[in-house]
């Protein structure tokens, strides 16, 4: 139930192309939600990637979202801009011995004879508890070793359960169903997990509202988030929108970019309207 005070929501959109369907779908639902509990919704520009963000695209679909006729309060986040907020709640994760840097490539890991596969949660291989580096071997000062990957250590055999407001209860078992994560990588930049929950901790969200295929990734913030001290939100994880094939809309279906519909001169109410049905 969405709590009728204090609700602080968000909209996460990644300037790597432009605004599609199913991101549209999810930031209509985050907007409906917020405005049901009378709350705030905030817009976060998730423009870490470099190599395949562009200025471009953070323009499109701030336009895109507001031809849609979803708004938003304050001015724009980006996550590019927040490195300090990054470099703190690492310093937190290394100050209680929650994180270790990695030196194992990511083809190492995927061919590791004792890496299965991580159960039901993605395609990456657990990382083998035998790679951990001992905590006497940790680097004593984190600001020096900001070059290399770091990882973090999950509690072996806790059971991480959360109730999501659309999916219902989930549950996963760390060290079984997922392992131990990047949280920092070697060029400098804070992996999803990281920028993710220390961005919505700092920055007072309530409820995430995201797309069913990030559940999986709940698992690994919620971890963050309490090793930060934060106050956990609440989670919906909207069902993903799939074309007549099954096949879930992505980046990669231009055709079905709002934009793309928007110049073949289907208006806001008609999507909206589609969206309503979860067809497509």
């Amino acid at each position: 139930m969405i709590k009728k005070r204090d609700y602080v929501g968000r909209l996460a959109p990644s300037p790597t192309g432009l605004l599609h369907l199913g991101h549209a779908r999810t930031f209509w639902i985050a907007a409906g939600r917020a405005r049901t509990a009378d709350g705030r919704l905030l817009l976060r520009n998730d423009d870490l990637d470099t190599a395949r963000c562009r200025p471009e695209f953070i323009d499109a679909f701030q336009e895109d979202l507001r031809w849609l006729g979803l708004g938003w309060d304050e001015s724009i986040f980006h996550q590019s801009e927040r490195r300090d907020v990054y470099l703190g709640a690492m310093r937190q994760l290394h100050r209680e011995g929650l994180i270790y840097p990695c030196h194992r490539s990511r083809k190492e890991v995927a061919a590791a004879a004792s890496a299965p596969h991580e159960d039901g949660l993605n395609d990456e291989p657990l990382f083998p508890t035998a790679w951990r580096v001992a905590q006497e071997d940790v680097p004593a000062k984190l600001d020096e070793h900001l070059n290399i990957n770091w990882r973090f250590r999950v509690p072996d055999g806790e059971h991480i359960t959360f109730d999501d407001a659309a999916a219902g209860t989930q549950s996963a078992v760390a060290g079984r169903d997922f392992g131990d994560f990047l949280v920092w990588r070697k060029d400098g930049v804070p992996s999803y997990q990281l920028a993710c929950a220390a961005d919505d901790a700092t920055m007072g969200i309530t409820e995430v509202v995201r797309g069913a295929d990030l559940i999986k990734s709940t698992f690994r913030q919620l971890l963050i988030l309490r090793a930060l001290g934060a106050v956990l939100p609440g989670y919906y994880h909207a069902p993903l929108l799939t074309n007549d094939s099954g096949e879930r809309l992505a980046k990669r279906h231009d055709s079905l970019s709002l934009r793309a519909l928007r110049d073949q001169g289907m208006t806001p109410d008609q999507i909206i309207s589609r969206f309503e049905k979860s067809e497509w």
